[in-house]
């Protein structure tokens, strides 16, 4: 199953001297790879040209149209799919009156991530809810692509984590093909695609791909539907109403390393405060020239009484 099998036929008119012989051959050859399936050493059926020029409609059982309609099925993929729409096949399933009360995949997060002169700041929480469950409080939201490509997580983390580990797997293949370093908007538009050929299939994902290319620093928010947006500043997640209102009142394009890195670290942590679906560590990252580097791990409870609550005790 999901083999590529590839047909190709050669066939000479010239030699069969008869045109309802080539046709009878073709025929025979058609059908019996079709039904036998016969392999060579790589698993492909590979049969390179196939002259079809012999076949008329005078009453022949299958015309040269149809004939190369049918061989040209085996010239794509055939992969087997589940029944249904994916993206609705929990809705379809609980729909009935019957059925055990549905599965609710509730996401909550807080990431943030914007473009200042002197880099890229990306800050993220590590909370993980199933529901009103907290299903994890360790969770690593930012993913290290290569030493120079940051992404991050929002959504479903399976679906997160899957894709942006295939992107960081394509991204080294560009590099040893082309022999350079992936741009942020080629990386971008990798993931793009990727998810693209997956809409209405259920994926849940808001990721933002962030980096330093010959260009500078970079970001692009990257969703499950294909979006693709370049911007300066970029918060997802369910914290993110609340992160924003704290970077835009804060925000400087002149600021220094260790005031951009306190923005997104308070951006995130009253996110966190006032939502409950974000909280956990507070992971902040500084992407420059020389590539990424984490600057700081923080519990949002130890922040919250050390020095936003009673800043003198600090």
């Amino acid at each position: 199953l999901g083999l590529w099998y590839r047909v190709e036929a050669v066939v000479s008119t010239q030699s069969t001297g008869s045109s309802k012989l080539g046709y009878l051959n073709t025929f025979i050859l058609y059908h019996y790879i079709n039904s036998q399936h016969t392999h060579n050493n790589n698993n492909h059926i590979t049969i390179e040209k196939m002259n079809l020029d012999f076949l008329d409609d005078d009453g022949s059982q299958k015309t040269k149209t149809e004939l190369l309609g049918e061989l040209a099925s085996f010239s794509s993929p055939q992969f087997i799919l589940p029944p249904g729409n994916p993206g609705t096949f929990l809705k379809d399933a609980f729909a009935s009156p019957t059925a055990p009360p549905p599965i609710e995949f509730a996401h909550g997060t807080t990431t943030l991530a914007f473009v200042y002169q002197k880099g890229v700041v990306v800050t993220v929480d590590s909370r993980s809810t199933q529901g009103n469950y907290i299903a994890s409080g360790t969770v690593k939201k930012v993913i290290e692509i290569n030493p120079y490509l940051l992404g991050t997580m929002a959504g479903g983390a399976a679906d997160c984590s899957f894709w942006e580990r295939e992107l960081g797997r394509r991204c080294r293949l560009y590099e040893l093909r082309n022999k350079e370093r992936i741009s942020v908007a080629a990386a971008s538009k990798l993931l793009c695609n990727m998810v693209y050929a997956y809409k209405g299939y259920g994926l849940s994902m808001g990721t933002m791909v962030t980096g330093w290319d010959k260009t500078g620093p970079n970001l692009f928010y990257v969703d499950n539907d294909g979006t693709r947006l370049k911007g300066q500043r970029f918060s997802v997640g369910s914290g993110s109403t609340y992160a924003y209102g704290v970077l835009d009142q804060g925000f400087r394009w002149d600021m220094t390393v260790e005031e951009a890195c306190e923005l997104g670290r308070r951006s995130v942590y009253h996110a966190t405060h006032r939502d409950a679906y974000s909280g956990g560590v507070i992971n902040v990252y500084h992407v420059e020239a020389d590539g990424w580097r984490k600057i700081s791990a923080d519990d949002c409870n130890e922040l919250h009484y050390r020095y936003y609550v009673n800043p003198d005790a600090s």
